[in-house]
């Protein structure tokens, strides 16, 4: 048996859309400040490791590739509008777009892997990518600079026509 810690840390970093979806979850929060700065990660890492039960399970999720890809242009389309919405309103579809992330690797897991090791290890890497976000938003939000959100925004919703192109 693959124990599968490594395969699960290196899984958010090999997929574009994953890396793109969660520095942007991080950097909305950031933006909306308050409590936005700790639930939306939270809750984004929550509800991933949810859809990974799912997805380990077997159940058929319909919809999970296109709702990724969505992921990436509309929380990058959030952050480069500087839009500050509704914290349920943030919560809800981050909630949504994590739901959809954490079906995807949990039901990418290869066989014979350990599942608690292999979610963990992706976890791991999501709720860093989460705070690597979080800490560069909330760096940009100190010094002021509203046209790096909007820069890193946009940034990352062209990135998700780099996803549909592959």
């Amino acid at each position: 048996m693959d124990h599968g810690w490594g395969q699960g840390v290196l899984h958010p970093l090999t997929g574009l859309d994953h890396l793109l979806a969660m520095l942007a979850v991080g950097l909305w929060a950031a933006q909306l400040g308050g409590r936005a700065r700790w639930v939306l990660p939270l809750g984004f890492v929550s509800v991933m490791s949810l859809g990974a039960m799912v997805g380990q399970s077997g159940v058929a999720l319909p919809g999970v590739e296109s709702m990724i890809l969505a992921s990436v242009f509309v929380l990058g389309l959030a952050v480069a509008m500087v839009r500050r919405a509704p914290l349920a309103v943030s919560g809800i579809l981050t909630a949504l777009f994590a739901l959809a992330h954490g079906y995807a690797h949990g039901s990418e897991m290869a066989a014979n892997t350990a599942r608690s090791l292999y979610t963990a290890g992706f976890l791991g890497t999501t709720a860093v990518l989460l705070g690597v976000g979080l800490g560069a938003g909330l760096w940009a939000a100190r010094h002021r600079h509203e046209a790096w959100f909007r820069w890193a925004g946009f940034g990352i919703a062209a990135g998700g026509f780099l996803c549909l192109a592959a």
